[in-house]
């Protein structure tokens, strides 16, 4: 396939505006996959996926459509994770292509996560489609989506296309206009080799499989390869595409997108944003923008049962072959007994991983409190980062101590400001600034810190909204907080895995909210057990 014909593109939108439908409807239209064997969100292989509506891993599917101009055109659809905590995902996943479709519900009109996705795009330097869907809702109003994505976004709306992808409307105009907006790859066949990593995942036969996007050069199957951030090195044993499953191709060249496997059994080898190249004549810079992930969230996992232990272990080594974005370190409580710290991109991914060990590997767990990340900068001039309670130094060792703080973007009807600045006022959050989109809807800034957000924020915000609230965080950095360790005593004898670290202000109460809980929990005993909550 010549170069001119190829368009990488990937999808952009909110939560529930429709992105999967509208990836089902394009494999539909373009015959990729026979009518019998179409399911929907065909994109969204893990139950988890479909059930909480959301796209986890990133996909691929390569979808030939024939344009107006009878010239058959290779489509590339990079599906890409819609939540604020796979951040960096998409923003590899966006490097792979050279265009984007934002959708945008005709009912909802532009969300928080719409706006950080698109803003990525833009700094990728993607030319952006807006599809407008839903527009066979009662309540769609495409022209005001259409001054909202301007106004708003600051995007050129009018050449959106006018969409339903329950209806099928719309459609064939959105593949029309990819072939059409979306410029071609530029190609680079002659010079070495250089293919991005966007994604990976673990076969139990074929080992870690790559997806890749050729930047420059060509792989072909029984090449040796090299990964340019981790030098390993590795032999092309199968080269192909996804049309969602995987067709077998023997080349991929520049411009092309699909999957590269090579008897790789470590998917830490295998690094998201790391650059394949020719192990032979390798190429002299990586392409740009690889960085290692770090958590922002930690918690506690043990097994319940502790003949359980090397199973957790065996599932989260299973689970990280597939998601080099969770870490784990063995730790032991004197409660819980032996069982993992471990470290997670954000909540939704923390919830997304237990769900998974409790399901595909059948496990009971108890999980600790979530904590984050803690600089603890002691009275020796020392700093120290701290992401357990249980490592916190004496109090009279600290000198003082930082946690993250974030800049949380909330969106939500005028009715209910007042609710989320409350809310957000209560959460220690700091005002800085409010905009308003349009005359019903306005934009909420604060500086919020990361332990409260994780603690039950976007519930509250949630529930004060009645859902009407989107959500959207980034990390601003470390701020000084009078931070204290909230110990539960029961008969006088700390437990380790209930101890939290959390505000001064707020100790007296979180104490009290804990005692109370485990006298309700706890079974009564034919003699007296004190429960009391220390502070430091």
């Amino acid at each position: 396939m010549q170069n001119k014909n190829i368009r990488n593109f990937s999808i952009i939108a909110h939560i529930d505006h429709g992105k999967s439908t509208i990836a089902d409807r394009l494999i539909e239209h373009t015959g990729t996959i026979a009518q019998r064997d179409m399911e929907a969100q065909i994109l969204d292989n893990m139950d988890l996926e479909r059930e909480r509506g959301i796209t986890i891993k990133a996909q691929t599917v390569r979808l030939d459509y024939k344009g107006k101009d009878g010239e058959m055109y290779q489509l590339n659809l990079i599906d890409t994770p819609g939540h604020v905590d796979f951040h960096y995902e998409v923003s590899r996943s966006l490097a792979a292509c050279e265009g984007a479709l934002l959708v945008v519900d005709a009912a909802q009109g532009v969300e928080a996560q719409t706006l950080a996705n698109v803003y990525m795009a833009l700094e990728h330097d993607l030319e952006i489609i807006p599809v407008i869907n839903k527009i066979d809702l009662p309540s769609a109003d495409p022209e005001r989506v259409k001054q909202e994505i301007e106004d708003v976004i600051g995007l050129d709306a009018s050449n959106a296309v006018l969409a339903s992808a329950k209806t099928g409307e719309g459609i064939e105009a959105i593949l029309d206009a990819i072939v059409d907006y979306i410029p071609p790859p530029e190609s680079e066949d002659d010079k070495p080799l250089k293919a991005l990593i966007f994604d990976s995942y673990f076969d139990s036969y074929k080992g870690v499989i790559a997806h890749i996007r050729i930047m420059q050069g060509h792989i072909k199957k029984g090449m040796k390869l090299q990964m340019m951030a981790t030098g390993k090195t590795f032999e092309a044993t199968d080269v192909g595409c996804f049309k969602p499953h995987p067709v077998e191709l023997g080349e991929l060249c520049a411009g092309e997108v699909g999957f590269v496997a090579g008897s790789l059994k470590d998917v830490r080898d295998v690094r998201v944003g790391d650059t394949i190249t020719a192990a032979e004549s390798p190429a002299k810079e990586p392409l740009p923008g690889y960085r290692g992930v770090t958590p922002m969230v930690y918690c506690g996992l043990y097994p319940v049962d502790s003949a359980d232990y090397d199973n957790l272990k065996d599932a989260l080594e299973k689970l990280q072959l597939n998601d080099a974005a969770l870490v784990f370190e063995p730790e032991t409580s004197v409660a819980l007994g032996f069982g993992y710290r471990c470290g997670f991109l954000g909540l939704l991914h923390m919830d997304v991983i237990q769900e998974r060990l409790e399901r595909e590997y059948n496990l009971k767990l108890i999980t600790t409190a979530p904590s984050v990340i803690y600089h603890v900068h002691k009275t020796n001039g020392e700093m120290i980062s701290v992401d357990n309670p249980a490592a916190l130094p004496p109090a009279t060792e600290i000198d003082f101590m930082e946690e993250p703080f974030v800049k949380a973007t909330v969106i939500v009807p005028n009715d209910y400001v007042g609710a989320v600045m409350e809310i957000s006022q209560d959460k220690r959050g700091e005002f800085k600034g409010m905009d308003y989109l349009d005359t019903n809807r306005v934009m909420i800034t604060y500086h919020i810190p990361l332990n409260e957000i994780i603690f039950d924020y976007f519930d509250r915000l949630k529930s004060a909204t009645r859902g009407y609230a989107s959500l959207d965080y980034e990390l601003a950095g470390y701020q000084e907080s009078k931070l204290v360790k909230v110990d539960i005593l029961l008969n006088g004898d700390p437990v380790d895995a209930l101890s939290t670290i959390v505000h001064k202000d707020r100790a007296t109460n979180r104490g009290r909210q804990l005692a109370a809980k485990l006298k309700q929990i706890i079974p009564q005993q034919m003699f007296e057990i004190p429960i009391q909550a220390a502070i430091g």
